[in-house]
């Protein structure tokens, strides 16, 4: 990998060893960005203390030491004790060529793949999804395509609520309308959230409704065929509704990547009688409780998780924890991320720690919960409809959609569009604009849903990267090449175009620290950095009207690098980017 900052770090841990012994081979170089070079060592003033020596000093015999001279055209000490690194600019060119030669962008794969679960999206049959589902699904699917490019194995899971006492009143109101209507998928059924609200009227408005309902769960939970058949049809009409949105969002999950939580009921009597007879789990005020420890409440008393209410139903930390023991297990993973709202972080710190008491959860698996922030509306309240109820995702990328149009109409195109290619580039920019907005957000922080600044062509969005895209590809349709014809070499005159060079090399860095924390927003930062690159590149160096041949292979081998780097991360991200705009 070409990173700059990882080459350096290398090279002066060397020169640690070299001067102070095997001892300092692990110290943290803390190379940094610098205003007075490209890139600073600070590692002198830590080490000074261990050391007992004047920082500086400490700096000029790690810089006699120092073999940087293919890579850096200057190193000078500065202030206290900086080490300053300015990089020779051949070295750049050479690595960006590198960079442009390699169909993974100069990104090795992980040197140890894990086995890696991602749990996200994670709906509930017979409702709606909402804009709630809206961050779980897009910064899951991200997480899962990050880990994927870096060599992981990587098993998504839709967690899908799919069981429970609701499902009693669901299934006696489909078979009111007729199960065929499941079938024709009839608006009366495919209208999840209209369905759901009228079985939930009935209920609690119909006693006569409402008894069924109850005998229909015992039925359900009994493992009744006819009962399971009914629930299979409301299943499927969900199902279907799902997969609409998904193929809408370009999200990556399918059928096959479901594990409801009726995957796990069989598991769960067996669970609690072992947490039971090894005294883990104990009766309290009638309940099947653990009480890991450290978890208090304001009275500070201990705070148990529920295993088993004392109605005898299962609560859904049960099925938590066999989801836990089953991808352990079964699965065999060595990473669990739970991309799952901000409010369930006690819950998962308190399942994960009972896991941990039973053994089910060894120290060598890492389950961590991806916690998502809320969705504000511009008022930075939680985002609602006008009428208080929460937002339809269908219909809120529908609105994108619209407004995105309106705002892509406004641009000026070089090239005319087809009334279909117009229809299908604005679809891209409504979705990759939602997408890219919530993406680029640091993914436990709240952020404002705010059409107005999400669909601009200007600034942080993702219209504004989708427009990089095409403009660097408009570039190779004048010119009468592809992109993979560019070549170069690649030499670095105008300080924009060094500039541009030097953060292509960042990519494979930028997605490590992006699948090491689980955080896409790192690798949507990155892109925006080299667009913004680019476009100061563009304005100052003329590529097709470069002033010799040469320049000309030289600008169009890193417009070239700069526009598979950007579509891969984007890619990554799930953001679509039309050929032409």
């Amino acid at each position: 990998m070409p990173d700059p900052q990882l080459v350096l770090a290398a090279r002066v841990q060397d020169a640690l060893t070299a001067a102070f012994g095997p001892s300092y081979a692990d110290t943290d170089p803390v190379i940094r960005p610098s205003q007075f070079a490209d890139l600073q060592a600070n590692v002198a003033l830590p080490l000074a203390k261990r050391l007992g020596r004047a920082p500086r000093e400490v700096a000029n015999e790690i810089v006699a030491r120092l073999d940087v001279a293919d890579v850096a055209s200057g190193v000078e000490v500065s202030g206290p004790g900086f080490i300053n690194l300015t990089l020779k600019d051949e070295w750049i060119a050479a690595q960006a060529r590198r960079v442009l030669d390699d169909e993974r962008l100069d990104v090795p794969p992980a040197e140890t793949p894990q086995r890696v679960v991602v749990e996200y999206s994670s709906p509930n049959v017979a409702k709606e999804m909402h804009v709630g589902h809206l961050r779980t699904t897009i910064v899951g699917d991200a997480i899962a395509r990050i880990l994927e490019f870096l060599g992981h194995e990587v098993i998504r899971d839709n967690h899908i609520g799919d069981w429970g006492t609701p499902f009693g009143m669901l299934i006696e109101h489909l078979l009111d309308l007729g199960e065929e209507a499941a079938a024709r998928d009839d608006s009366s059924v495919s209208d999840l959230t209209a369905f759901y609200q009228a079985a939930r009227q009935k209920f609690d408005s119909d006693e006569e409704f409402a008894d069924r309902s109850r005998r229909r769960v015992v039925a359900l939970q009994s493992g009744d065929p006819e009962t399971l058949r009914l629930w299979n049809l409301l299943v499927d009409v969900s199902k279907r509704y799902f997969n609409s949105v998904y193929r809408r969002l370009r999200i990556t999950l399918t059928d096959a990547d479901i594990k409801g939580e009726s995957f796990y009921n069989d598991m769960l009597g067996p669970i609690t009688e072992e947490l039971e007879s090894r005294g883990i789990a104990v009766i309290s005020d009638g309940a099947l409780c653990v009480f890991p420890p450290g978890f208090k409440g304001r009275d500070g008393e201990p705070l148990p998780v529920i295993l088993r209410k004392s109605d005898g139903g299962y609560n859904y930390s049960t099925t938590d924890l066999a989801t836990v023991k089953y991808r352990v297990e079964t699965e065999r993973v060595n990473r669990m991320i739970y991309v799952v709202g901000a409010p369930q972080s006690l819950h998962f710190q308190m399942v994960f720690a009972v896991a941990r008491m039973a053994g089910w959860l060894p120290d060598d698996v890492s389950a961590e919960h991806a916690e998502i922030g809320n969705v504000l509306g511009t008022d930075r309240k939680i985002l609602r409809t006008r009428a208080g109820g929460t937002v339809k995702l269908s219909e809120l990328l529908d609105e994108a959609v619209e407004r995105a149009g309106v705002e892509y109409d406004k641009i000026e195109r070089e090239e005319s569009l087809g009334e279909e290619e117009r229809a299908a580039i604005v679809e891209a920019v409504g979705i990759g604009a939602v997408k890219y907005a919530d993406l680029s957000t640091a993914r436990d922080s709240e952020y404002v849903f705010d059409f107005d600044r999400m669909i601009a062509f200007r600034g942080n969005t993702g219209p504004y990267l989708q427009y990089a895209v095409a403009r660097i590809r408009s570039i190779f349709r004048r010119g009468g090449l592809r992109p993979e014809e560019a070549h170069g070499p690649i030499v670095l005159g105008h300080e924009t175009e060094r500039a541009l060079a030097l953060h292509l090399l960042g990519f494979g860095a930028v997605l490590e620290q992006a699948g090491a924390t689980a955080e896409p927003h790192r690798l949507a930062g990155y892109i925006f950095d080299l667009a913004s690159a680019y476009t100061a590149f563009h304005e100052n160096c003329p590529v097709l009207k470069a002033p010799d041949e040469e320049t000309k292979a030289s600008r169009l081998a890193l417009a070239a690098a700069t526009l598979r780097t950007l579509v891969t991360g984007l890619d990554l991200l799930g953001v679509p980017t039309p050929e032409r705009m």
